[in-house]
């Protein structure tokens, strides 16, 4: 069986509910998603899966999830950290609510992270992250530019605002 999402107005206000898949270009759902970086500012990026509907095959922030009903933003983060990389127990800090009108519309709760772990030390989703890698920023600007089809549509932004 397939969770609902949560529907929400311009003002992020709750206003129903809709299953997976069925939602229309009208429609304005909730976004968690983690920014994971570690003592050397490098920043950790995960490769979505190709099977994905949305941006299949692309990096991305470490973790990343809908919130589906019953959830919080919150509560939807701790989750999806613990089902995509394996992490327990965190405590990642409140970071900015942004808005993403365009292609699929939603508003995300993003939160941050530092720790310091090796690449092989997470245990990765297989069926939602297809690898993940730490990247040092001056990198990540190079690869960003010479191959933007490789990453999110807003990862320059995502990189701008919180690196």
């Amino acid at each position: 069986m397939k969770n609902k999402i949560i529907i929400v107005n311009k003002e992020d206000n709750l206003i129903g509910t809709k299953k997976r898949g069925t939602l229309s270009k009208d429609d304005i759902y909730r976004v968690s998603a983690l920014w994971i970086t570690d003592s050397k500012s490098k920043i950790l990026l995960a490769r979505r899966h190709r099977n994905k509907k949305h941006h299949p095959r692309m990096w991305g922030p470490a973790v990343a999830g809908t919130v589906d009903e019953g959830e919080t933003y919150q509560g939807n983060i701790i989750k999806e950290a613990q089902e995509e990389l394996g992490l327990k127990n965190i405590s990642p800090k409140l970071g900015p609510k942004l808005e993403t009108k365009g292609e699929y519309h939603h508003f995300t709760q993003w939160y941050f992270l530092k720790i310091d772990k090796e690449s092989n030390e997470f245990i990765i989703q297989k069926d939602e992250v297809e690898e993940i890698k730490w990247w040092d920023k001056e990198e990540l600007l190079t690869e960003l530019k010479r191959y933007p089809e490789k990453f999110l549509p807003k990862m320059k932004k995502y990189l701008e605002l919180f690196h």
